[in-house]
């Protein structure tokens, strides 16, 4: 299973992450909140933080166009489907889909989410009912999302489907969700690299949180070695004229579903590619305080410098004549303003809010009832950045800040295999039994068939090697995920080694897979073999 990403290393200290919290709740609600509603920062930027958004397990958004597996990603991690799941390869997610840990499964629709105290998601109201009646949370009894919560968003349009009305502002969603989760991951499919004008005013709609974006180069088995770098290089291509960053982004290339590869010549590129991303996720319930602690360093940046902006604005206006004449110039030169203040109050260019959006906000707003500058609000502000924020970043132990975690397995894929290790490395499950109401042992139905492989790769003391089973297993160009847990399936003595009768087992679970059906969680008696019912 992956379960290894629900776990969170401050575990070994539960009150670490529950005491930053409080910290942060406390010292927002007093120190920054009033600056905050001073100066209407909630109308221009972002809603009042309420308890949830203090308490939310960290949030994964995936962001991408129509089929390029999204869905299936999610259901990759999960390896369960969840309620709601539509798959295919037109836009079968017309939704927001908040996937998310609860005992009972079923399906929150949107108007009754956003009015759970429980959930952050209150603030989404403001995009209304058309929106919301494409939005719901599927709770899902899974230990993977005890750690944390997934997103999943409607496929991106492209050609003439773009010109379909939403409904409702699509990129201003997607802005709420990339100031609140903790990785955006962006999602591309090996044959479909153009980036629609959709797709690029929603990559657009996620600049400022430049840290919190992956990408992820899907589908990769779909085209061989060669096509696969000209792939690579046109993605890099593409996204270099999108983004524009100075850096080189950190593509991620593999085929995150349960299906045989198609061309399994980059499989090793792809399991390493595949630990490299997991890693990073796995990262994310260790990190979440100090996630939420930059997160509102950067808010009460940006609410300073807001409330320089609004004082300026409210100091300029006339008091008796010529309001909306002044009010229009002020608008237009709100780039002289920002200057000004930069020069002013020695501020960094990059913590001045949009200037685009800014002038937008600010014609539906009466610059006369602005309030003028409290240098009071503004000193606490600077106490609690100087003093309450470093206080709390020392109660976060150190293997906390750093983003370097160890390894969830030991050793990689293809690492030895006489540890009674699986030789596939990855400890994850699938799906649900694969047959029942067998009265013997299935097996022996095409047992001459296995046996004859069996002795090919040179048993000794009639069992073979770890190593020898996965050279003859790997030709099924199943992913390891899905060969690791037929190895713990068959393995039923956990010796590290393959018996006849475990090694039939194995070449039959690989035969049910490759059929289209699930694996079953655990073995069914018609699967044991009769010699080994004792264990």
């Amino acid at each position: 299973m992956f379960s290894w990403l629900s776990k969170n290393d401050s575990s070994k200290s539960p009150d670490v992450f529950e005491n930053v919290v409080e910290g942060l709740r406390k010292i927002y609600k007093a120190k920054l909140l009033p600056l905050e509603q001073s100066y209407l920062f909630h109308d221009f930027h972002s809603p009042m933080l309420d308890d949830p958004d203090f308490e939310a397990k960290p949030m994964i958004l995936l962001v991408g166009q129509y089929s390029t597996g999204k869905t299936t990603f999610i259901r990759y991690l999960l390896e369960q489907d969840f309620p709601g799941i539509r798959i295919g390869p037109e836009p079968t997610t017309d939704r927001f889909i908040a996937v998310m840990y609860g005992e009972k499964e079923g399906v929150i629709p949107g108007n009754a989410l956003v009015v759970d105290p429980k959930k952050q998601f209150k603030p989404l109201t403001k995009f209304g009912n058309a929106f919301l009646n494409r939005f719901q949370c599927s709770l899902v009894n899974t230990p993977v999302l005890k750690g944390i919560s997934i997103v999943d968003t409607p496929g991106i349009l492209s050609g003439e489907k773009q010109r379909v009305d939403r409904g409702y502002d699509f990129t201003g969603v997607l802005e709420w969700f990339a100031e609140r989760v903790d990785r955006i991951i962006l999602l591309f499919d090996a044959h479909k690299l153009d980036i629609s004008d959709e797709f690029r005013r929603s990559i657009e709609a996620l600049r400022g949180h430049d840290d919190k974006i992956r990408i992820v180069l899907n589908k990769a088995d779909m085209v061989d070695h060669q096509q696969l770098m000209r792939v690579y290089g046109a993605l890099m291509w593409s996204l270099g004229k999108v983004l524009q960053t100075p850096e080189v982004a950190r593509v991620y290339i593999g085929s995150f579903w349960d299906q045989p590869l198609r061309y399994d010549v980059n499989r090793r590129l792809f399991e390493d590619e595949e630990q490299d991303l997991f890693r990073d996720l796995q990262s994310l319930p260790r990190n979440a305080a100090l996630r939420k602690l930059n997160d509102l360093i950067k808010r009460a940046r940006l609410a300073k410098v807001h409330a320089y902006i609004i004082s300026a604005l409210r100091k300029d206006m006339p008091s008796m004549f010529g309001k909306e004449g002044k009010k229009k110039d002020l608008i237009k030169n709100l780039g002289q303003i920002y200057d000004q203040l930069q020069r002013e109050h020695q501020i960094s260019p990059g913590d001045f809010p949009d200037l685009k959006k800014m002038q937008e906000c600010l014609v539906h707003h009466d610059f006369s009832k602005f309030n003028p500058l409290k240098l009071r609000l503004l000193e606490v502000v600077d106490k609690m950045l100087a003093e309450d924020i470093s206080r709390l970043m020392a109660m976060i132990p150190h293997e906390e800040v750093t983003t370097v975690v160890e390894p969830h397995v030991k050793g990689g894929a293809f690492d030895g295999v006489e540890d009674k290790e699986s030789p596939f490395g990855y400890k994850r499950g699938e799906g649900i039994d694969a047959g029942h109401g067998e009265p013997d042992w299935i097996v022996n139905k095409e047992r001459y068939k296995y046996d004859s492989i069996f002795e090919t790769l040179e048993p000794v003391d009639g069992k073979v090697s770890g190593a020898a089973a996965k050279s003859e297993m790997l030709k099924s160009k199943l992913p390891n995920s899905v060969l690791g847990k037929i190895w713990k399936l068959s393995d039923i003595d956990k010796d590290g080694f393959l018996d006849s009768d475990e090694f039939a087992l194995a070449m039959h679970l690989i035969g049910v897979k490759l059929d289209g059906h699930d694996l079953p969680a655990d073995l069914p008696d018609h699967l044991i073999p009769p010699s080994k019912r004792k264990f």
